[in-house]
């Protein structure tokens, strides 16, 4: 495992347009929001706790200071999960295991003059590498999700920000709870059977917590 890892770090960085994904004309574009959670000074068990324990991994552009999450070109020899995942160990020099999709964003290309098509994904950090292919051209910074919003310069990446801590939110504030006992006057019973599909179980009520402690990868029941 050591050597594929060391071996995947020397790699360098995808470059090019010959196996670029488009839907009508507008290139398909997957980003991904590094997130771990650390101990906080003051442990809480509330939904603003857990956003105290959250932090969120931004990067720098290639040619300037300002600041985004890890993004680029979906690739017709990858899923969107698999380019998720490359671009954080591209840009970003962070592994993980890449969650449910937060969400897709149409957004404007200012530098190509041209519409983009753009899928998130949460990815909970394992490992941080010393070493990844765009090292000598980015910066990596782990802030608060206050401060990420703050500095990110993508008005739609921060909303994928928003769906996330939504997300991770609602996960804390059901655990322990079974999706069959809510029913369809509940508060929470349509946002999280959209985002499971239908299926969520118990057990994925608990990711939160489990997460928060141990940092493993979550179980994608849904």
């Amino acid at each position: 495992m050591q050597i594929e890892l060391e071996k995947m770090v020397q790699s360098v960085s995808r470059t090019g347009r010959e196996l670029q994904r488009y839907s009508s004309g507008r290139r398909q574009v997957v980003g991904c929001i590094p997130y771990r959670y650390v101990k906080p000074e003051k442990p809480s068990c509330s939904s603003s706790g857990l956003i105290e324990e959250l932090e969120v991994l931004l990067i720098s552009s290639q040619k300037s200071s300002i600041m985004m999450f890890p993004k680029g070109g979906w690739e017709y020899d990858e899923t969107m999960e698999k380019a998720a995942e490359r671009e954080c160990m591209e840009e970003a020099g962070v592994i993980g295991t890449v969650e449910r999709i937060l969400g897709n964003w149409r957004f404007e290309s200012k530098s190509q003059n041209a519409s983009r098509d753009a899928f998130m994904f949460p990815l909970l950090v394992q490992e941080e590498l010393d070493h990844w292919p765009e090292k000598n051209c980015r910066q990596r910074r782990w802030v608060k999700v206050k401060e990420a919003r703050e500095l990110c310069c993508h008005l739609w990446m921060k909303e994928a920000l928003d769906a996330l801590v939504e997300r991770l939110a609602l996960v804390h504030s059901l655990q322990g709870t079974a999706i069959d006992s809510l029913t369809e006057d509940s508060p929470c019973y349509w946002n999280l059977s959209a985002d499971c599909g239908g299926k969520c179980s118990a057990r994925d009520l608990e990711i939160s917590t489990r997460n928060r402690k141990r940092q493993i990868e979550v179980p994608q029941n849904c």
